[in-house]
C-alpha cells in the first residue's frame, strides 16, 4: 500500500447522474455476458465490483437511453482491453498489434477478422461500430475512426517503452498521455450521444480544442495519482508521478505534489478558458455552453465514479466545501 500522502486536488465542477444509470448498467453486463468478455467467476465478480457503466452515467447525463447503453458498453471494453493489456499480456506487443489489425478492419471495412483469442474483444467492439454508425454522419465516423487509432497507436509507443524498460520523458509523456486515456473518442461520442453539433469552424477553434485537451489532463492526470500505487507495483513507467520524479529527480512526496499542482493548474486553465469562449451567435453559444457542461460532467465523473462507485481503487475520496478534495488511504 502507499505510504506516502497524497496532496488534495482541486475540481470545483458538479455531480450530474444520467437518469438511465440503472438501465444502462444492467444492459451492460448482459452485453458483456453475451460477448463472453469475462469468463471466469473471479473476473465476473471484479467486472461487477468495478461498475464501469457508471461512469459512462455520469459522464454524459443527458443522453437518452440507447446513447447511453453505447457509451457504458464502450467505455467497459476500453477497460477490459486495457486490464488485458496491463495484467494479463503485460509488455506484449503482439496482443496489441491483434487489436489494433481487428479494430482497424472494423472501422474501415466493417468486416471482423481476429484469432480466436481475440474474438470476444472484436466482437463486441464491432457491435459498437454498428451502433454507432447508425446515429452517426460519415464525417463523425472518420473522427471516431482517427481517435481509436490515435489510441491504439499510443498503446503500442507505451509497449514499446515497457519492453525496453525506459521511462518517456516529461515532454513526451504529457504528450501522448490525452491519447493513451481513449479520452479523445470520447470526447468525440458527445456530438452524438448528447445531440450537441458544433460546426467545424467551433469544433476547431484553438480555443474549444484546449478545453478537450485540458479536460483530458485533468481526467488523465487525476488517475495518474489514483493508479500510481497499482502501477508502481506492476513496475509501469507511464505515469506522471514517475516519470516527474525521474527526470527531476524528486522524492516520491515532491513528485506527487507536483502532479496534484499540474492538475490544478489545468482545471483553472479550463475554467479561464470556459469564461472567456469567443462568441458564435446565440444559437452556437448554447450548443457551445452544453459541449462544456459535458466536459466538467466528464472530470466531475471521474472522481464520483473512482471513489463513490468502482471498486477498482484502494483509496477514499471526501469533497470540502471550496471544491478541493482530501484523498485518503483505505
Amino acid at each position: 500500500m502507499l505510504k506516502t500522502k497524497i496532496p488534495q486536488i482541486f475540481c470545483p465542477f458538479p455531480s450530474m447522474l444520467n437518469p438511465f444509470a440503472k438501465e444502462a448498467e444492467q444492459h451492460t453486463a448482459e452485453w458483456v455476458h453475451h460477448f463472453e468478455l469475462v469468463r471466469s467467476d473471479k473476473a465476473r465478480e471484479r467486472f461487477r465490483r468495478a461498475r464501469f457503466a457508471m461512469l459512462s452515467s455520469r459522464a454524459f447525463p443527458a443522453a437518452g437511453r440507447f446513447k447511453l447503453c453505447i457509451a457504458a458498453e464502450f467505455n467497459t471494453w476500453l477497460f477490459l482491453l486495457d486490464d488485458k493489456n496491463d495484467e494479463s499480456r503485460f509488455g506484449k506487443r503482439d496482443f496489441l498489434e491483434m487489436v489494433h489489425s481487428f479494430v482497424t478492419m472494423i472501422l474501415q471495412n466493417n468486416q471482423v477478422v481476429a484469432p480466436e483469442e481475440g474474438m470476444p474483444l472484436a466482437n463486441s467492439f464491432a457491435d459498437l461500430w454498428k451502433r454507432l454508425r447508425k446515429i452517426s454522419s460519415p464525417a463523425w465516423q472518420q473522427r471516431f475512426q482517427k481517435s481509436m487509432t490515435d489510441y491504439l497507436d499510443a498503446c503500442l509507443w507505451e509497449v514499446d517503452n515497457r519492453i525496453r524498460h525506459e521511462a518517456p520523458s516529461v515532454s513526451d509523456y504529457i504528450e501522448k498521455r490525452p491519447y493513451t486515456g481513449a479520452l479523445y473518442a470520447d470526447i468525440e461520442l458527445i456530438e452524438v450521444l448528447e445531440s450537441i453539433y458544433l460546426p467545424d469552424e467551433v469544433r476547431l477553434h484553438e480555443t474549444v480544442q484546449q478545453l478537450a485537451l485540458a479536460c483530458n489532463n485533468v481526467v488523465c492526470w487525476a488517475n495518474d495519482l489514483f493508479s500510481f500505487d497499482k502501477e508502481r507495483r506492476q513496475g509501469d513507467v507511464h505515469n506522471l508521478v514517475v516519470v516527474l520524479k525521474e527526470e527531476r529527480e524528486l522524492d516520491l512526496e515532491e513528485a506527487l505534489a507536483e502532479t496534484a499542482r499540474m492538475h490544478d493548474a489545468e482545471v483553472r486553465r479550463f475554467i479561464s478558458l470556459a469564461d472567456n469562449l469567443p462568441s458564435f451567435g446565440k444559437e452556437v453559444n448554447e450548443e457551445l455552453e452544453r459541449y462544456v457542461g459535458v466536459l466538467k460532467a466528464w472530470m466531475r465523473a471521474n472522481l464520483d465514479w473512482s471513489f463513490q462507485d468502482t471498486a477498482r481503487y484502494r483509496m477514499n475520496i471526501t469533497e470540502t466545501a471550496n471544491g478541493n478534495w482530501m484523498i485518503s488511504q483505505h
